[in-house]
């Protein structure tokens, strides 16, 4: 496919993703019912089954040929093979949607042959889309976002959930600490898709995580190429695309430097 074939791709996306935020917002007046998936604090509503469900249709309707891969797991047809693959995290921050109704995104990518050619990130109650396609830049809803530049590790101001610095038993924990006390400042926002976004448009510096998968990083890796940033696991291996692992993403000379570190100290 061509340029303009992924655009419009990209335009019916953005369609879909406004439709499936309404259906958020809307069932925010009512009661949610939620369950918890591999721990007390990984939470899933039916709302995170209904947009899956509603893109999966979308997906299947418009474009037949292409694989599906979501978080619920809803699409059991095998993808590791197809051409085109869609990834999409109906509620990136479900724990947000449910307890503080605020800090949530709708995540969309589509790949082809393994590259990235589409990520939309959508805020849905600010209603901001982080949105990209391959080589024609990356934008903040109609603003463009600028090519990313350096800063130094006393300055960066980083993502990172607090958890992963408790229990100091793990071999990652001593190395985040060392970090912490290096950096300006770190940040939790709950979405791993919107910190990324927020890497990306300049308001954070850098991102960690200890285990994300596709459906939570894929579109934001989009959005980071376009801009100059840098992604990998902490110690410096490149991401793969439908496998679970570690995630750093950042500012290049940052992210060079902190990647130093981790390899330097491992």
């Amino acid at each position: 496919m061509n340029e303009l074939d992924w655009l419009k791709i990209k335009q019916m996306a953005i369609i879909w993703v406004k439709e499936a935020s309404n259906q958020l917002k809307a069932s925010l007046v009512e009661t949610i019912h939620v369950e918890t998936k591999s721990s007390p604090d990984d939470l899933v509503t039916e709302m995170d089954r209904k947009i899956e469900q509603y893109f999966l249709e979308k997906i299947q309707t418009h474009f037949s040929n292409h694989a599906f891969l979501g978080e619920e797991g809803i699409s059991e047809e095998e993808y590791v093979n197809e051409d085109t693959i869609w990834i999409i995290d109906p509620i990136d921050g479900t724990t947000n949607f449910v307890h503080q109704q605020y800090n949530f995104a709708i995540s969309v990518a589509v790949y082809h042959k393994g590259e990235g050619k589409i990520g939309l990130i959508y805020d849905v109650m600010n209603d901001v889309l982080y949105h990209a396609v391959k080589g024609q830049g990356a934008y903040k809803n109609d603003e463009r976002l600028e090519m990313l530049t350096d800063v130094d590790i006393s300055k960066a101001i980083v993502g990172l959930n607090a958890r992963w610095l408790l229990n100091g038993d793990k071999p990652y924990q001593p190395i985040l600490t060392h970090l912490v006390h290096k950096v300006r400042g770190v940040r939790s926002y709950g979405s791993a898709a919107l910190e990324m976004a927020y890497v990306a448009s300049g308001r954070l510096d850098g991102y960690i995580s200890l285990k994300l998968s596709p459906w939570d990083f894929a579109a934001a890796l989009v959005l980071l190429n376009e801009v100059g940033g840098c992604s990998s696991t902490i110690y410096g291996e490149p991401l793969a695309m439908l496998k679970s692992s570690s995630v750093f993403v950042g500012r290049p000379q940052f992210h060079e430097a902190v990647i130093n570190e981790f390899v330097h100290r491992r």
